[in-house]
């Protein structure tokens, strides 16, 4: 074959190959087995690596991209990628058309309003880019503003055309659901065990998972699909509308068949265009039907005002947009035996009651903790100790208790009772008053102390932040103490990947890296410990001086103030301070919780003795070679110790860039004065 028929014959390949993609997703009409599509394929990648000059990115054959990516970029959307509002209940859904109509009403002699209703895919929503018909780009929604570029996973999936068959505009940005079918996913569990390897609870696990996957390889294997179901109307992507060429449709149901004519996969025998609510309502109830035997996952069904034109008139409000709505079929339900009941308390102080149970399958996931709420709830529900209870999980959030089976009683329930001591900090509990009349109280109940640790929001964060649990920020800590999973930061030591992957906005992944975060940092030098439990006037350097000298916490916690005055650079205000933290009822109860819960205090290494032994530095400015956190642990390697605050005590201040008031105040004390250079001289 000379290069001309070679040329000739990898055209010929790469257009075939393409039309038997189209049959085979598009049209649902394979036209070959698929034998013949990989012999094609096969013959295709030959001849590219055999004539190179002709390769092209959006060959067929490059949908298993090549090398594994070192991390993912984040890419800025264009318009938000935005969350829906649920309906629960078909009265929730017309309360919803109620609303709906009621602004359109200002729209003078318009057509009555049609809704189109589709399947809610159980999968991962994403954006697709394509300028000149070509794929630029694909990511993830992420928080709606700012996703992942995973470009290169979603080449790999066969039902996303990497051209776009005509007429195109320039520029469009295609958004829909990639998602992984059931009997991949059966398929995958099954090799997942053989292999001793987690298993997946669902497909919107597996297929956000499988599109995380760093290497494009391994998310080629996973045989991932995807349906189209919008257009975004992208400032930033000229040309969707004014090209004369593409007329993207009045309606949304006409943007569905608009996809097919692009190459995209759609649901035709699932969608369903009426102007009559009854027929929506009815097509609800036949998905409900097929949901068990359906070939992907569905957890509902999107409803949407099916004119483009009244759903600008309706707009968006937060994440959520007014003119579409998911209807989310009832929650899974299961049956447990509650163990304990056990309170924890908010960053408000309220008492929130969470149900202890034996490791539940409910929904597609293990769950061993339900909110209770309140004890107005519990009596209403009537629940005691030892119940045999229904729990269920709503709109992916933690489970609830909905029922008790009285009838399962043995004798031997024990009644759940409000504590009357704060389970943190020991100090009484009251109902608060409400309203404008005294006689008008809380449902829930409230620790009265206002020193209480389960409220010091930023000392829990200062806390995570020492013990360099990482992964669990200022918005993780206000979510996991908001469903009542922790009430300070020894609970987090009791918290399972079940507890936070349950959770809305929390994927099996990220439940997995913070749980893995926690458990890696279960053990701490006492010095640390000592940091991280917020002790007035203590920082890192007074906790480490406190370590060395006791070398264990039993020995601080008997130290009389005298003692601990002792301790070179540590006055009597400072030892007064120390002496009541440990003296206190409470925070030595918090301490015995963390132990409980599995922290383990390192005994205190004395320091070696070194080059520095016996000096003491402060560093002011910027340092060039390192950070300042650096330069102190070179220093204390050497034997040397680090300060804050410069006085006649200290040996040395380091002057960075920009110095600040402390080495003026060096001056004024004739401290001696380094600059980076000379402190690297002297560490090296």
């Amino acid at each position: 074959m000379n290069r001309q028929e070679a040329k000739s014959r990898i055209e010929k390949l790469r257009k075939e190959i393409e039309g038997l993609r189209y049959r085979y997703h598009v049209l649902d009409d394979p036209k070959v087995t698929d034998e013949v599509y990989d012999s094609l394929s096969r013959e295709l990648r030959t001849l590219e690596g055999e004539y190179p000059e002709f390769k092209d990115k959006f060959s067929p054959t490059n949908r298993v991209a090549g090398k594994p990516l070192d991390k993912f970029v984040k890419v800025k959307h264009g318009v938000r990628m935005l969350s829906l509002n649920d309906a629960f209940s078909k009265g929730e859904l017309r309360d919803w058309t109620k609303r709906t109509e009621k602004i359109l009403s200002s729209v003078k002699s318009r057509e009555k309003t049609t809704y189109f209703a589709e399947i809610k895919f159980d999968g991962l929503a994403v954006s697709l880019i394509y300028e000149k018909g070509a794929f630029l780009r694909g990511s993830t929604r992420g928080d709606g503003l700012v996703g992942e570029d995973i470009t290169q996973n979603l080449k790999t999936i066969k039902s996303i055309p990497l051209k776009l068959r005509s007429p195109f505009p320039r520029f469009i940005e295609i958004r829909g659901e990639a998602i992984m079918p059931k009997r991949v996913l059966e398929e995958l569990n099954k090799k997942q065990a053989k292999e001793d390897k987690p298993l997946f609870a669902n497909t919107r696990n597996a297929a956000a998972g499988s599109l995380r996957q760093l290497d494009p390889n391994l998310a080629s294997k996973r045989k991932l699909d995807f349906f189209a179901y919008d257009i975004a109307d992208n400032p930033e992507l000229p040309g969707l509308v004014s090209d004369p060429k593409f007329n993207p449709s009045q309606k949304h149901s006409g943007l569905h068949r608009k996809f097919r004519d692009l190459g995209f996969k759609t649901l035709e025998n699932y969608e369903l265009s009426s102007d009559n609510l009854h027929e929506i309502e009815s097509f609800i109830d036949k998905i409900e039907k097929l949901r068990p035997n359906l070939p992907f996952g569905t957890d509902g069904v999107v409803v949407s005002v099916d004119q483009l034109s009244f759903q600008q008139i309706l707009g968006v409000v937060g994440k959520a947009p007014r003119y579409m709505v998911a209807f989310k079929y009832p929650a899974e339900k299961a049956t447990t035996i509650v163990k304990d009941v056990i309170f924890n308390v908010g960053r408000t102080g309220v008492l929130t009651p969470v149900a202890i149970f034996e490791p539940t399958l409910v929904a597609g996931s293990t769950v061993s903790k339900a909110t209770l709420h309140n004890m107005d709830q519990i009596n209403r529900l009537g629940l005691k100790i030892g119940d045999t209870v229904v729990i269920q999980k709503a709109g992916d959030v933690i489970p609830e208790v909905v029922e008790v089976l009285l009838k399962l009683r043995a004798g031997k329930e024990k009644i759940i009772k409000i504590p009357i001591r704060c389970p943190v900090c020991g100090s009484g509990v009251e109902k608060r008053s409400i309203g404008e009349k005294s006689n008008l109280e809380s449902t829930a109940y409230y620790c009265v102390n206002p020193k209480c640790p389960a409220k010091n929001r930023r000392g829990m964060q200062h806390f995570v932040n020492i013990f360099e649990i990482y992964t669990i920020g200022p918005k993780v800590l206000d979510r996991l103490k908001e469903e009542g999973l922790i009430s300070d930061a020894a609970d987090i030591f009791t918290l399972e990947k079940s507890d936070i992957d349950n959770l809305e906005r929390f994927g099996e992944k990220s439940a997995e890296n913070i749980i893995n975060s926690i458990n890696d940092h279960r053990k701490v030098s006492l010095s640390r410990f000592i940091y991280a439990l917020g002790i007035l006037h203590v920082g890192e350097e007074t906790s480490e001086d406190l370590a060395e000298h006791f070398g264990t916490l039993d020995k601080l916690i008997d130290a009389p103030p005298d003692e601990i005055n002792f301790i070179e650079n540590i006055g009597p205000v400072v030892a007064k301070s120390v002496h009541d933290f440990f003296h206190a009822k409470e925070n030595l109860n918090y301490i015995d919780r963390l132990k409980k819960n599995g922290v383990e205090i390192l005994r205190e290494a004395k320091k070696a003795a070194g080059k520095l032994t016996g000096k003491t530095f402060v560093i002011t400015g910027t340092l060039d070679s390192m950070s300042r956190e650096e330069a102190k642990s070179k220093i204390k390697q050497l034997g040397g110790k680090t300060s804050e605050s410069v006085s006649k005590k200290t040996d040395y201040v380091v002057a960075g860039s920009e110095p600040g008031s402390k080495f003026n105040k060096a001056q004024k004390l004739g401290v001696k004065t380094l600059t980076e250079k000379e402190l690297l001289e002297l560490i090296s």
